[in-house]
């Protein structure tokens, strides 16, 4: 993962806006919910907006401009999930119910999002193995722990990198449509979100066998 490392940087920059969501009164789960709903509004975005991968336009041909709004979506979803967790422990929230809702949510979002690229291109089966790949990051991001090991953010593609790919590729999308080798850029996105995921997956299986022996 890289964008990880900047997460001292983020926590700064978010310092403002957790004191502001502190004093008009949101709570962490409120942000939590808030930051999925942003996840399906992308997921929506990219399911209309889609191309089909053979050419015609599936969904309501709402047109490409819509990854535009996706990415936005998607990038608002992973500065809300940033902030959850600073106003938890600004407001001393923290919790085991907070903390799993915060979790079960992010997986759902993550779903939603892939789902909707999945559905926006006609590309379904390699949509199915993305997703897949991405619930195997997560769960054994969390299975190590449940084994008695820290939780397991290692790896290739973490969920913070994930969704910076995800807005930066369809905001260029956007604006640029024509295929490449013949595919939309949407659909070379779920073929590297399958890719990934499924090797972050492995690597974090590996590193938990590793500490375990």
């Amino acid at each position: 993962m890289t964008l990880d490392r900047f997460r001292p940087v983020a926590e700064r920059i978010l310092e403002p806006f957790v004191g502001i969501a502190d004093r008009i009164g949101l709570t962490p789960d409120g942000v939590s919910v808030i930051a999925f709903g942003f996840a399906s509004l992308a997921g929506v975005a990219y399911a209309l907006a889609g191309v089909d991968a053979v050419g015609p336009e599936v969904g309501l041909g709402a047109g490409p401009a819509l990854y535009l709004v996706g990415a936005v979506f998607v990038l608002c979803n992973g500065w809300m999930d940033l902030l959850d967790g600073a106003l938890a422990r600004r407001q001393g929230s923290d919790s085991s119910a907070g903390d799993l809702l915060d979790h079960v949510l992010d997986r759902y979002a993550d779903i939603v999002i892939v789902a909707g690229l999945a559905v926006g291109t006609g590309a379904h089966l390699i949509g199915l193995v993305a997703v897949t790949g991405v619930l195997m990051t997560s769960y054994l991001g969390t299975q190590a722990q449940a084994v008695g090991l820290d939780r397991v953010y290692g790896g290739v593609v973490g969920r913070a990198d994930r969704l910076a790919i995800i807005g930066i590729v369809t905001a260029v999308a956007a604006g640029y449509g024509a295929p490449v080798g013949g595919r939309p850029l949407a659909v070379w996105l779920l073929v590297f979100l399958a890719v990934v995921g499924h090797l972050t997956a492995l690597q974090r299986f590996y590193y938990s066998m590793r500490a375990i022996d």
